[in-house]
């Protein structure tokens, strides 16, 4: 673990209840991550999605993957303490549902950062299945 949960909040915005990443285990400055969600089934969104049957919402996998993405963005000194907004996603796929007692493996790397724009490439895993794979864009406020 490079960064745990409260080093991760010195970076990014995000808090309880909707900081979707628990630890970081790999960071290339600029460049990529991979960080760690544990899926506990406690999380306050399966009360509602769904009773009984509980899958994390896939646009919540999602959000995870941008929050993974702003941490490489907000940990460039620039952009250090402002708040990076999601700007959009293409080519979003969800492949396999996520369930309780699944681990989140997001691995997002940067591909391009002009000015205050940028896009990455996004891939959340359980074990060695793609969950949901994206292209992400981002906008750091000024």
């Amino acid at each position: 673990m490079l960064y745990n949960q409260e080093q991760i909040k010195e970076i990014i915005p995000h808090r309880e209840p909707f900081l979707l990443i628990d630890y970081i285990e790999e960071y290339k400055e600029r460049e990529s991550v991979t960080a760690i969600k544990k899926v506990t089934g406690e999380e306050d969104f399966f009360r509602g999605h769904f009773p009984g049957y509980k899958v994390m919402p896939g646009v919540l996998i999602l959000e995870a993957l941008a929050q993974a993405g702003a941490f490489i963005v907000l940990n460039i000194d620039e952009y250090r303490g402002k708040i990076a907004f999601f700007a959009g996603a293409d080519e979003v796929k969800w492949r396999r549902r996520v369930v309780p007692g699944d681990i989140l493996r997001l691995c997002v790397k940067v591909e391009k950062i002009k000015f205050n724009m940028g896009i990455a490439y996004a891939e959340a895993f359980v074990k060695d299945e793609i969950a949901c794979s994206a292209r992400i864009k981002f906008a750091v406020q000024r």
